[in-house]
Parts: structure tokens; C-alpha cells; sequence
């Protein structure tokens, strides 16, 4: 685990995440004046692919659902 400091860390920002998504550090904590204030982690990727097609089954799509586009473009816009 590294620790950098604040000025360190803004300064070199770009850096760290780099190492931070390459795997060389798994962490990184950032001091003010020698005490630690935050850490630098990597996200957890989500899992989109369960989010993907989540409603798939529940409802029907009317084959007409554009039909009132131009009404409801009217009412928006005015003209």
C-alpha cells in the first residue's frame, strides 16, 4: 500500500489511478500533513449484463406506439 500526499496526489493524479487500474497498487491512501484523509481503490465493476433486458416479458409494445409522435410534439414545442 503506497500513501502519497494531497499535493503528491493532485499533482500526479493520473498516474496513480493508472496504477490503481493496472493492478500495481490496490490501494493508495492520500495524507494532509502526514495523517491520512482518503483512500484511492479501484470500483468494482458493475454486472450489466443482468440489468440488460430486465423488463423483457412484462409488458407489449403496441405496434402504433409512434403514431401520436407529431401530437405530442405539438404540445411540447407549440407549433
Amino acid at each position: 500500500m503506497q500513501t502519497v500526499s494531497l499535493f503528491d496526489a493532485k499533482t500526479h493524479l493520473s498516474g496513480l489511478i493508472e496504477q490503481i487500474i493496472s493492478g500495481a497498487e490496490t490501494e493508495i491512501t492520500i495524507a494532509r500533513h502526514g495523517r491520512p484523509v482518503a483512500r484511492l481503490v479501484p470500483v468494482s465493476p458493475t454486472d450489466t449484463v443482468k440489468r440488460i433486458g430486465i423488463a423483457a416479458g412484462l409488458f407489449e409494445v403496441p405496434d402504433d406506439i409512434d403514431a401520436h409522435n407529431a401530437d405530442v410534439l405539438t404540445m411540447m414545442t407549440g407549433t
